[in-house]
């Protein structure tokens, strides 16, 4: 009954891949709502994006890339977190849907490899076992790139949080010289990120702010504007929070100098009680690992005496 149902469930899965090829889905009720309000607001594109992915990506993954984010588009699934974790690492999200989607069919592969190492050790098994199994691992393969996006996102933003710091007290002392909010962020990038130094080195982050503001000019937007937006398209909170002070000093002339100097001094203080609390964690987690080791060592000292007392 099983090689039936897989027959039926291969010729199934084709037919309807043919079907959908034949006859793409038009899109959905979302997608039409989005078009609908961006018509209405006069504009005709979706806002254009300040910071380039920096990853290559072949020809097929491009390919096939596009294709499932239209899909994705067509039924209103953003994305937002996994996007901003993309834009923060400087990779394409349909570089990142391809390797999702080839990963989980090389998962896939695991099937007819199990079940030919079977038929070559003689071994008389059900094929349901190699087939959960390759259900499995694609499952686990088709989830690997959000672990791994979402942990080096993480350890990204922290450091971004930590140059956003710097930044702002550069940002203050420009202020402070007489000089305007374009030229203050631009001499505060220039300062925190020479010529010369790379995205992947110690400077990346000034350098990501700094292609952002450059960009600025090209979309139309101000400075202060480009910085909330790359806050939005990285989810950084503190560069959504520099870019409505700054558009206060731009618009009403309000003196936030001295407010940027104490947002920088709360992020120094956030960033150190973050050390120190995962400094904490590490401790506790040696002295549970100390007491394991003690426990053991007496287990194995006093388990002769205590089998010799009970007379095993």
């Amino acid at each position: 009954m099983t090689e039936p149902a897989l027959a039926g469930a291969v010729l199934g899965l084709g037919l309807f891949l043919l079907f959908r090829a034949l006859f793409p889905p038009r899109p959905g009720l979302f997608a039409r709502l989005t078009a609908l309000d961006l018509a209405r607001e006069g504009a005709d594109l979706p806002r254009a994006p300040l910071i380039a992915p920096d990853e290559q990506v072949s020809a097929f993954r491009r390919d096939l890339g596009v294709r499932l984010a239209r899909f994705y588009a067509a039924r209103g699934w953003e994305a937002r977190s996994i996007r901003a974790d993309l834009a923060l690492l400087g990779k394409s999200f349909e570089g990142f849907l391809a390797t999702k989607v080839l990963l989980a069919a090389c998962g896939l592969l695991v099937f007819p490899l199990l079940v030919g190492w079977l038929a070559l050790m003689g071994w008389d098994m059900s094929v349901n076992i190699p087939l959960w199994s390759a259900l499995a691992v694609s499952a686990v393969f088709f989830l690997l790139p959000d672990m791994q996006i979402r942990r080096d996102a993480a350890v990204r933003r922290r450091d971004f949080r930590h140059a956003v710091g710097a930044f702002l007290d550069l940002v203050a002392m420009n202020l402070a010289g007489g000089r305007g909010v374009p030229e203050a962020l631009m001499m505060a990038v220039a300062v925190g990120s020479p010529t010369g130094s790379s995205g992947a080195g110690a400077n990346w982050a000034m350098e990501r702010i700094r292609e952002a503001l450059g960009n600025a000019r090209i979309v139309g937007i101000t400075p202060w504007q480009a910085l909330g937006q790359l806050g939005d398209e990285i989810n950084v909170d503190e560069l959504r929070d520099l870019s409505a002070a700054l558009g206060l000093v731009a618009d009403d002339g309000a003196k936030v100098r001295s407010s940027l100097t104490a947002r920088a001094a709360t992020l120094r203080r956030r960033e150190l009680a973050e050390v120190e609390g995962k400094a904490g964690e590490r401790s506790q987690s040696m002295l549970v690992a100390q007491l394991l080791l003690c426990a053991g060592f007496v287990i194995f000292l006093s388990f002769p005496a205590a089998m010799k007392m009970l007379g095993a």
